[in-house]
């Protein structure tokens, strides 16, 4: 069973490094998963892939569907949750190419399904929502790999798919450091299910408070550009996975998710 999970797009799964052992598309309470979860290895290691959006981006950043994915992944055995996503920058120093490892979140989306527990009171505890174990192994990766990237930092989350306004993303850059669409609630429903989150996290371009414009093709050419390095991070970093220290899981047992 493995316990480390991988939610990306198509770009981080990689056949050249990934070992495919099977595949399976569980049902779960919610629903099926955004697509086939791959069960193969990386480096050796055990892990599951999941494409977010769907193998063909079938899956808008409101209609994804976090639960039956997080929930499908828990239920194969999956202890840590590492997730490859795309960034605007609302900083000069976070610039594009840079590798980000947020340590907070602020949640500006509007219309998602955001916990397990409907039919009863659960007030999960989250005020450091980011694993700071895996945080920990991957920041030491990077810098081992000489790759430029910040530890810490705030991911503003936004409803999308459209990109910001210059007045909102204006707004945005007094809250956060980075803003993208998919985060939340994957995040929380990761400590609802008492799983480690890290996120990393690719600028693609400065958000319209800086840029003139900014567009899918933009996007899509910076994250390109950058898949090689976040793929070799994660085969150096996904062997460092062993014992967590951390108290992700503590923290959802204590407050009766769990």
């Amino acid at each position: 069973m493995p316990k480390i999970a991988i939610i990306g797009g198509t770009g981080i799964y990689n056949p050249d490094s990934f070992e495919t052992i099977k595949t399976v598309f569980p049902d779960t309470p919610y629903g099926k998963p955004s697509d086939e979860i791959m069960i193969g290895k990386i480096s050796g290691i055990e892990v599951a892939f999941l494409f977010r959006h769907g193998r063909s981006h079938q899956y808008p950043p409101s209609s994804v569907p976090y639960k039956a994915n997080m929930w499908a992944l828990k239920e194969l055995g999956c202890e840590y949750v590492i997730s490859a996503c795309a960034v605007g920058s609302l900083r000069m120093e976070y610039a594009p190419g840079d590798l980000v490892i947020p340590t907070q979140f602020i949640d500006f989306t509007k219309k998602r399904d955001y916990t397990f527990f409907d039919k009863r009171t659960v007030h999960i505890s989250i005020p450091d929502p980011f694993c700071t174990y895996l945080n920990g192994i991957f920041n030491n990766t990077a810098e081992k790999m000489g790759i430029k990237h910040h530890l810490g930092g705030a991911y503003v989350c936004i409803e999308g798919p459209r990109f910001s306004t210059r007045a909102e993303s204006n707004m945005f850059r007094q809250f956060g450091d980075i803003i993208g669409m998919t985060l939340v609630p994957e995040c929380q429903l990761a400590r609802e299910l008492g799983m480690c989150y890290c996120s990393l996290a690719t600028v693609t371009d400065y958000d319209v408070w800086h840029e003139e414009d900014v567009s899918i093709d933009m996007v899509v050419k910076t994250m390109n550009e950058c898949l090689a390095k976040v793929l070799k991070l994660l085969e150096l970093g996904l062997p460092k996975v062993g014992k967590s220290d951390c108290d992700c899981i503590e923290a959802a047992k204590g407050c009766g998710a769990l």
